[in-house]
């Protein structure tokens, strides 16, 4: 079987599920192929081994990890060229996107971007016009080089003992334009990563900027937490769980939308969520010609009461 690429998505080791995610789908493709770029690949072993990577790559360059992205597109275009696979899978964030966009021109390939499901071929769909049409498209040349968003499928369980393979790359002066200068950790809220998550549950004007029932709510749920623009605007919570066309494209298996009134940039970011629950004061809000479940009434009334009835039945 041809190696299937998928770039190891991780924070100091450990794998987020974006990478068991991609190596889920590899699976259907080929055989994965692990590409770990940074510190920290023996923590990583065990993940990648239980979804299925037959062989990691471990990219220790130091020079990797000093500067943004282009160093990378680099590495990778090397690990092709030696490889010869027949997809590169790619986790469809900021970074992961442009990384990808620099790979495809590197390699003179074909890139799809934003994939929600990749099938045998490979063919992937994509949810286009702010999720208002679904498509289905094929890499006719070159290697296909592909962006999956996050909860595209289920990680599966497949378990691997892969070898750890060091593989030496060089970094050109050409791409070493960017440096990083300083890095803080981004403060841990307990609860799911935003564009990862399973369930989300957003706040918008509705909340009045009390975004405590969404919280509380939400860690009924053991979800994230989003917000509107309109709220974040506002300064009732911060950009980086603004949902929609200027904020995180998600994807979760529930998308719960409180006091929010679904216009279309909203929409953008959250229409291909699995399922999608409402409450809103509006019978008239857009959101409802959304949903698949919608509860007219005020959410300070309504999610108090969820959440006392989920953790009910949780004891």
């Amino acid at each position: 079987m041809s190696n299937v690429l998928v770039l190891v998505d991780h924070t100091a080791g450990t794998v987020r599920k974006t990478t068991a995610e991609l190596l889920t789908i590899a699976r259907r493709l080929g055989e994965p192929v692990a590409v770990f770029i940074g510190e920290g690949v023996q923590e990583a072993l065990p993940a990648l081994g239980q979804y299925g990577a037959t062989k990691v790559i471990a990219l220790a360059n130091p020079e990797l990890r000093q500067y943004l992205v282009a160093p990378k597109a680099e590495a990778l275009q090397q690990v092709a060229a030696k490889l010869e696979p027949s997809a590169i899978l790619i986790s469809s964030n900021a970074e992961g996107k442009e990384i990808a966009a620099r790979l495809a021109v590197k390699l003179d390939s074909g890139l799809i971007t934003d994939a929600v499901d990749v099938q045998e071929g490979p063919v992937t769909t994509q949810s286009v016009f702010a999720g208002n049409y679904t498509v289905q498209a094929k890499v006719t040349h070159g290697t296909p080089i592909i962006t999956v968003k996050p909860n595209a499928a289920t990680p599966e369980v497949a378990e691997t003992s892969p070898e750890v393979e060091e593989f030496d790359v060089t970094v050109s002066d050409a791409a070493k334009t960017a440096r990083i200068t300083d890095s803080k950790p981004r403060e841990a809220t307990g609860r799911p990563e935003l564009t990862e998550a399973a369930i989300i549950v957003s706040g918008g004007r509705g909340t009045g900027g009390d975004f405590g029932p969404v919280e509380s709510f939400a860690d009924s749920l053991g979800a994230a937490v989003g917000a509107s623009r309109a709220a974040v605007d506002s300064g009732w919570y911060p950009h980086a769980y603004q949902v929609g066309q200027t904020g995180k494209t998600v994807s979760p298996q529930l998308y719960v939308a409180a006091g929010i009134s679904g216009a279309i940039q909203h929409r953008a970011g959250m229409q291909t969520s699995k399922t999608i629950v409402a409450v809103n004061k509006d019978p008239e809000a857009p959101i409802f010609e959304l949903v698949d479940f919608g509860v007219v009434g005020d959410l300070h009334k309504v999610l108090p009461t969820a959440t006392e009835e989920v953790t009910k039945r949780k004891s």
